[in-house]
């Protein structure tokens, strides 16, 4: 098939869709092309006469995506960024594991797009028996080719979610990612893709996209901690991560609607953190809801210690946006503004 403007971009990153058995348990494969269209030609006729034209081009290293570092998501952006006026719409292969992660990265990087990326992925290798993998390779491409969908988004299991909304959801099942806090965006209806009206992400200008690609590897060894409460956090254990001055900014998953210990030095850290400059976001450890920081007395210390409430965002979300904020050269103010505006959609408006 050749390439046009008409055409779409498959970008092979690797997962277990591309995966191939060795002596040592599944790998990734590099003979990706050859090996989708095979696969691809078991549609049915009339299906696979009417599949929107693609090439195919595959990262540097294919990888286990339980690997995958920011760095990952800003050499995939800009490789996107680099084809992304050449074709109508692009498809991203990724391993399930960070698929969300990924995801939501590019969802800031690639800010005021005018035309699809979907990643997808799979829970079995193309040619295992059963695999889900043809069935969200072809909904994925046929997703990707409709100009009304203007965002990053995940195709899996016959559903389309806003990848800045989505979180992988199961570990076996092939129906495992879920959007929690956002409706899905469309399905997969009678082999045929359907969009839902007034769901998807409007652009907010006209014109060139807004694509902000800034340089993550000064964060991408763990500049940015996620650090969940457990009962019995101790203010010398959060010192230990927030303190180091390697960190520059942190994700709290706190409990409820945004509750904290009533531990006075854990306050403490929280407020010396934010004292010098990290920037600090909280949300939820439950899945389904919203912080509202201060509605509880016990989340009073969060507030005061100048704690961002990540509103209903998805873990995915709020740490890849305080990776995005911070590779940036902003203002403390600006950033924490921006973090608390919605960007892409990754966050009820206020």
């Amino acid at each position: 098939m050749t390439s046009s403007a008409s055409s779409l971009l498959v970008i092979y990153t690797g997962g277990t869709l591309g995966m191939v058995e060795s002596p040592d348990g599944l790998i990734p494969s590099h003979d990706i092309e050859d090996r989708l269209r095979r696969t691809l030609a078991t549609l049915p006729p009339s299906r696979l006469a009417s599949l929107p034209d693609f090439r195919v081009i595959a990262t540097p290293q294919p990888i286990d995506s339980s690997a995958a570092t920011p760095r990952d998501w800003q050499g995939l952006a800009r490789l996107i960024a680099e084809h992304y006026a050449d074709v109508a719409g692009i498809v991203v292969i990724h391993g399930t594991d960070t698929l969300a992660w990924t995801a939501a990265s590019l969802a800031y990087q690639l800010q005021g797009l005018d035309r699809p990326v979907v990643l997808t992925g799979a829970m079995h290798p193309l040619e295992a028996p059963g695999s889900d993998a043809l069935g969200n390779l072809e909904s994925a491409l046929r997703f990707a080719a409709d100009p009304r969908l203007q965002e990053v988004a995940v195709c899996f299991a016959g559903r389309l979610l806003r990848g800045v909304r989505c979180r992988k959801w199961q570990t076996q099942s092939v129906d495992a990612f879920a959007s929690p806090n956002h409706p899905t965006l469309g399905e997969w209806v009678d082999d045929d893709p359907v969009l839902y009206p007034g769901r998807g992400l409007e652009r907010q200008q006209r014109g060139a996209p807004r694509f902000e690609l800034p340089d993550y590897a000064p964060l991408a060894a763990g500049a940015v901690p996620r650090i969940v409460l457990w009962p019995g956090l101790a203010a010398w254990q959060l010192e230990a991560w927030l303190l180091d001055e390697r960190v520059k900014g942190a994700l709290l998953e706190v409990w409820g609607g945004g509750n904290l210990p009533d531990d006075p030095e854990l306050a403490g850290v929280l407020a010396q953190a934010c004292g010098e400059g990290k920037l600090l976001a909280a949300i939820s450890q439950c899945p389904i809801g919203a912080v509202t920081i201060g509605h509880y007395a016990a989340g009073r210390p969060l507030a005061d210690a100048g704690v961002l409430a990540g509103d209903d965002m998805t873990p995915e979300a709020a740490a890849t946006k305080l990776v995005h904020l911070l590779a940036q050269p902003l203002r403390e103010d600006e950033r924490r503004r921006r973090f608390l505006t919605p960007l892409v959609g990754e966050r009820a408006a206020p």
